[in-house]
C-alpha cells in the first residue's frame, strides 16, 4: 500500500518532532540547547508545540532564562499569522506558567 503525500508528510513531521524532543530531553548545557534550537528553527516548518515544550524544559533545566523567553520570539518570527502565534501561546500557557517563563511583550510592554 503506497503512502499518500499527506500521510508521508505527516509521518515525516512526527518523526522530526520525536527526534527533536529526544534531543532536547538530553540537553546538558547551554551550548547543546542553543545548537538544538538552531537546528529546530532552521527547517521551513514551525516546531511543534511538543518540541517547543521540550525546549522550554531544557532551557529551565540548564538555567537559561533568556533563551526560554527568546524561544517565543523565534515562534513569533516563524509563524504565518498572529492567530497561529496566539494558538502556540494558548497551548503552551500552562507550561509557561509552571516554569515561570514570561513573554518579551510582558517584560517590555512599551515595545508592543
Amino acid at each position: 500500500m503506497a503512502m499518500t503525500e499527506a500521510v508521508a508528510a505527516e509521518f515525516f513531521t512526527n518523526a522530526i518532532s520525536r527526534s527533536f524532543e529526544k534531543e532536547f530531553d538530553g540537553v546538558q548545557d547551554v551550548f547543546e540547547l542553543q545548537r538544538n534550537l538552531n537546528n529546530a528553527f532552521a527547517y521551513d516548518l514551525v516546531p511543534s508545540p511538543s518540541v517547543v515544550a521540550a525546549a522550554l524544559k531544557a532551557a529551565r533545566r540548564v538555567n537559561d532564562f533568556a533563551t526560554a523567553v527568546r524561544i517565543f520570539e523565534g515562534i513569533k518570527a516563524k509563524v504565518d499569522s498572529k492567530g497561529q502565534y496566539d494558538q502556540y501561546l494558548q497551548e503552551l500557557k500552562p507550561l509557561r506558567e509552571e516554569l515561570g517563563i514570561p513573554l518579551k511583550e510582558d517584560l517590555y510592554p512599551e515595545q508592543k
